[in-house]
């Protein structure tokens, strides 16, 4: 659904405890890819419906059906996230477990309440998560990262907030107000700015420091030029709110 700037993407199968088939995936890919330069979305939150987030693939179908067209289509889902020009925010509320893990590890943000607990247990089934371990290696600590995978033990909410899975943690019954005052955090800000320091920000992370700084100035010089960058200068000048927009 779309409204006031948020579009929400919500897994419905409790039934496969929010599973990642085909199905789901094409799903999740077209709530992310679609109308992407609308420049009324703001941000796109993944959350689910029932007590798990995501048990992860479904072992039945990566049995019955072609395995490496599940793992190519997430692939896609992965790289989609982050080249999506908005902030991406999952919302958990329960397990998050193997590829569900790796869609929250992959988000910008995530938020999740105390309940939450986050696993990586492919090894117990006889298929290691290695590529939920892709995106998790890059948030966790290297030591945490292997109990995970090679354990396949869950780690607690707080365990993922101390370490940076998640952003923040809520409690259980404020989960939807903590979600809204970071999506009012977003919106606030203007769109174009944000999509281009999204994309800086991924893009650095694998260049080294001396590349990173000289094309952070570079895209720092283009931020300034850009109608908000002007916008955002004058009005704190002239101690106003800003008015954004949100196009380049």
């Amino acid at each position: 659904s779309n409204e006031n700037g948020v579009r929400r993407i919500e897994m419905i199968d409790e039934r496969t405890r929010n599973s990642l088939s085909l199905e789901m995936t094409e799903s999740l890919l077209k709530g992310i890819n679609t109308d992407t330069s609308d420049p009324n979305l703001r941000c796109i939150v993944i959350s689910a419906q029932g007590n798990v987030f995501s048990a992860g693939h479904n072992l039945k179908h990566l049995a019955q059906e072609n395995g490496a067209e599940v793992f190519s289509k997430f692939e896609t889902l992965m790289n989609s996230m982050i080249s999506c020009p908005v902030p991406i925010i999952t919302a958990v509320d329960g397990l998050a477990a193997a590829a569900g893990c790796q869609l929250v590890a992959q988000s910008d943000i995530a938020i999740c309440s105390e309940r939450s607990s986050f696993s990586t247990p492919g090894a117990t089934f006889g298929i290691f998560c290695s590529t939920p371990g892709i995106p998790l290696a890059r948030c966790v600590p290297r030591k945490l990262c292997a109990y995970m995978l090679f354990t396949g033990h869950p780690i607690s909410s707080e365990q993922a907030l101390q370490h940076g899975l998640v952003s923040k943690v809520a409690s259980n019954d404020n989960l939807e107000i903590e979600l809204e005052s970071i999506i009012n955090a977003i919106k606030s800000k203007s769109r174009s700015v944000i999509e281009l320091g999204k994309k800086f920000y991924y893009e650095q992370m694998d260049l080294p420091l001396e590349t990173a700084y000289k094309r952070g100035s570079s895209v720092m010089t283009t931020n300034l030029r850009i109608h908000d960058g002007q916008e955002g200068l004058t009005s704190f000048i002239e101690k106003r709110k800003p008015i954004w927009k949100h196009t380049n």
